[in-house]
């Protein structure tokens, strides 16, 4: 049976050019996976783009008062080409941020990423991708709390579509935005968790729900810190995958600024097999790079042992496999 690899980061805004060029880094993001590049080589690479990929245009959502108090995204357009070729293939647009300039934003980003053929998915109009790589088909949808996007909080129609792609599909990836934010909430709660009075979903329940229905790999992110990881099922499910790359407006101190890049092997028919976990790091001046200390894999087995006591997974140098007894 073939073995798959699966790359998978958290939030990827690579410097918005709104309110002002301000927020755009020195080297126009051109070397922002310099650093990892080498890790960003799998079946699959996903990422969250966190923002739309627009050249021009003002946002609603902060009333045109160019204030860099209001956190409105826009990604140079050419910026696609600097994530594809960083070897991104699949991309959640269910966020928050991928509204930020309303219409006119979902649908050049949406027009750009089809252009380059990253698959993408989360937003109505497009709930879904299907497609096919050497020889094994994948379904991949992804669902958030916000605008437009698929709703985590109706697991029901969650579990509806995934049960559907399942039966087109040998392996299902759903990806969710999902939980409060920031370093009060680096916890899986089990309950819906309430953030700025709006419901960020049950992610817990959420995740074991679709792989109810079949989802082979559930990845989440939207919390901007690293979260615990579950088997599920004997599927792999990461809680959140933090800040990866994130230029600009973005809070770095502490939780904040690191995060894993997850490099998840599964059987062909979704089994997990094992992941490794290279720890990267984020600061305003040296931006993405590789972090020795291997702060995100242990933020990752604390909160494991403390969210999912009980749990059969073992962490090893770098790695997290299955207790075998």
């Amino acid at each position: 049976m073939d073995t798959l690899s699966i790359i998978a980061v958290g939030d990827i805004m690579l410097g918005s050019a709104y309110p002002s060029k301000g927020n755009l880094p020195k080297d126009d993001a051109f070397q922002s996976f310099k650093n990892v590049i080498d890790y960003l080589k799998g079946d699959i690479v996903f990422g969250n783009l966190e923002g739309c990929l627009l050249d021009t245009g003002k946002s609603s959502k902060c009333k045109d008062t160019l204030s860099n108090s209001c956190f409105a995204f826009r990604m140079s357009e050419h910026y696609a080409g600097i994530i594809k070729n960083a070897g991104f293939n699949i991309m959640s647009i269910a966020n928050n941020h991928i509204g930020d300039f309303d219409n006119t934003g979902r649908d050049r980003t949406i027009k750009i990423l089809d252009s380059l053929d990253i698959k993408f998915a989360g937003q109505r109009s497009h709930p879904y991708s299907l497609f096919e790589k050497d020889s094994i088909k994948y379904a991949f949808c992804a669902f958030a709390p916000n605008e437009n996007t698929l709703q985590i909080t109706d697991i029901a129609s969650a579990t509806k579509l995934v049960t559907k792609l399942k039966t087109e599909a040998d392996i299902v990836i759903v990806s969710f935005h999902g939980g409060g934010e920031g370093s009060k909430f680096e916890h899986v709660v089990k309950k819906d968790e309430i953030f700025y009075k709006e419901n960020r979903g049950n992610v817990y329940k959420f995740a074991h729900a679709v792989i109810d229905a079949g989802a082979d790999v559930v990845l989440g992110h939207g919390p901007h810190v690293t979260r615990a990881v579950e088997v599920y099922k004997n599927r792999f499910i990461a809680y959140s995958l933090g800040n990866f790359c994130t230029y600009g407006m973005f809070n770095l101190s502490g939780p904040n600024g690191i995060a894993p890049l997850l490099n998840l092997k599964v059987k062909s028919n979704g089994e997990f097999i094992n992941a490794s976990v290279c720890s990267v790091k984020q600061d305003k001046i040296r931006r993405l790079t590789i972090d020795p200390t291997h702060a995100a894999f242990k933020k990752i087995k604390f909160l494991t042992d403390v969210d999912f006591p009980g749990h059969r997974l073992v962490f090893e140098g770098t790695t997290i496999r299955q207790r075998v007894d």
